[in-house]
């Protein structure tokens, strides 16, 4: 389950809430807050009383009759109740600006059919949602905001399967500032947190499965966002849902609003951080104490990177599926770390504007403007980190893998592996293959790449490994693999002679 920065309840506000002003509170400026709000919905929606505006004291309270929406539900297929109407409170400030704030709860039950016309039974409740905020018309959206849920329910039951989810309180905050170079764009800047969440799941084919965290929290921040331009585009889509095909001129404007938007954003990062996680069944019991999760784009817009990654620690696992013998091969902790360096989304971005979208975009439109983003069709990846830490081993690698995005044969690599207590490593698979034969191969893998390794300081054992275009491989200087000849794949094993200078890796003895 992902937090979001905005509440479900003011999403239709924020989304249609534009430059309504008045600085006297009265009816005529009620009408003009509602006819804002209903301009672009359907005119039998924007009748049917699903918002109606009135001005109390100092401000305007906007009622959303949401079960409007539902007059001409088929009561066969879909029903519900409990869907009262909810209220926001809107104050416009001599900025220009909007003060908004609510106090709602939910509480509703229903039952729907799908598409299979097996019939669904569901609840959904939130005891209290609370929200206040600073609404910005030129951008049509929040400058902050904070936003408070408890006693969230849920619950949904089925012929085949039950669900079951509660979170204890969600609390979320939105703050931002004007972008540095007076362009008009914003920067944002938002976190949440979630406690006590629980998820229950069975059904006819699987078990009862139960998962559970103690607290969930997320922080992201976007810097540069053209909020005006994408305000722009939102609104020329609405305007023109209804046209086949754009005309000439309609073509350009759309396109001239992209341009002038782009790049999209100069920083956009996200991290999500889940504390005391387990997940339970009749199979047993694993989780961590703590797993994270995180996902950044930065830099010019003509060298961008890409990066992502993903952590464990205090990894736990229980079950009588994992053979006792292996436990103490699995990961107590783990980190990975991947990042794409020096994406062209300036050259993307023009690329793009030059397509033309009235006729279907061929393919190689396509893989050219990969070769744009993907300078010249050179691809990088860098593994900043990759470790992997248990019982019986704990390793390190950092490297980098250079190719292109349309072949799989040009490559080339640089990577560095480190692993401590290398001994105890190969003792516990030697151990294990007392009773798996097999792994005897793994051990005599192991020891040969011993014999390669150089000692750290720390004592880690150390290889770095270069692995060339021409198809050459080196580990700490050493070559144990030349370059590989034009024909030199076709050759038979016995046919194959060493060339002078180059060194021969010695087969695995064969197993009886």
């Amino acid at each position: 389950m992902r937090l979001k920065l905005i509440t479900a309840t003011s999403v239709l506000a924020l989304c249609l809430f534009s430059g309504a002003e008045g600085a006297e509170i009265n009816q005529e400026g009620a009408n003009a807050v509602k006819e804002t709000l209903t301009r672009l919905l359907p005119k039998d929606l924007a009748k049917s009383g699903l918002i109606t505006v009135n001005p109390v004291g100092t401000r305007y309270e906007v009622i959303y009759d949401l079960a409007k929406l539902l007059t001409k539900a088929d009561p066969a297929t879909f029903t519900i109740t409990g869907l009262t109407p909810f209220s926001m409170f809107a104050t416009p400030l001599d900025s220009g600006l909007w003060n908004i704030e609510g106090d709602n709860k939910l509480n509703v039950s229903g039952h729907f059919k799908g598409p299979d016309q097996k019939p669904t039974d569901f609840t959904y409740s939130i005891a209290s949602l609370v929200y206040t905020g600073v609404f910005d018309p030129a951008i049509s959206y929040l400058r902050s905001g904070t936003f408070a849920a408890k006693d969230i329910k849920m619950a949904s039951k089925s012929e085949t399967e039950e669900v079951h989810a509660s979170i204890a309180s969600m609390d979320q905050k939105l703050s931002s500032t004007d972008s540095a170079g007076g362009n008009g764009r914003v920067d944002f800047d938002g976190s949440g947190s979630m406690v006590g969440f629980v998820e229950q799941v069975s059904g006819l084919q699987m078990p009862p499965i139960e998962l559970r965290a103690g607290s969930i929290d997320v922080k992201a921040k976007v810097n540069g966002l053209p909020a005006k331009q994408i305000r722009e585009m939102v609104f020329f889509v609405l305007d023109h849902l209804d046209e086949k095909e754009l005309s000439p001129e309609n073509s350009d404007k759309i396109k001239g609003i992209v341009k002038e938007a782009f790049p999209l954003l100069t920083l956009f990062s996200e991290t999500i951080g889940v504390n005391d996680l387990t997940v339970s069944s009749e199979m047993g019991k694993g989780g961590a104490k703590a797993f994270g999760y995180n996902l950044a784009i930065d830099g010019p817009s003509d060298s961008m990177r890409f990066g992502f990654g993903m952590n464990a620690q205090e990894i736990s696992l229980d079950t009588p599926l994992m053979p006792a013998n292996y436990s103490a091969f699995m990961p107590t902790s783990f980190d990975f770390q991947l990042a794409l360096p020096n994406l062209d989304f300036a050259s993307f971005g023009d690329a793009l504007m030059a397509v033309d979208f009235k006729d279907s975009v061929p393919e190689k439109t396509g893989e050219e403007m990969a070769k744009k983003l993907f300078r010249d069709g050179r691809l990088a990846v860098e593994f900043p980190k990759i470790s992997a830490k248990s019982q019986v081993y704990d390793v390190d690698m950092t490297g980098r893998i250079e190719g292109r995005v349309d072949t799989e044969k040009d490559y080339s690599m640089e990577a560095t592996i480190l692993a401590r207590d290398l001994d105890k490593t190969i003792a516990a698979v030697q151990e294990l293959a007392k009773t798996d034969p097999d792994l005897n191969q793994v051990s005599f893998g192991i020891m040969m790449a011993k014999g390669f390794a150089k000692t750290d300081p720390d004592g880690r054992s150390r290889w770095d490994v270069s692995i060339s275009r021409d198809g050459s491989v080196a580990v700490n200087g050493q070559q144990i693999k030349g370059p590989d000849g034009p024909d030199q794949g076709l050759e038979s094993e016995q046919e194959q002679e060493p060339k002078q200078g180059q060194d021969v890796v010695p087969a695995p003895p064969q197993q009886p």
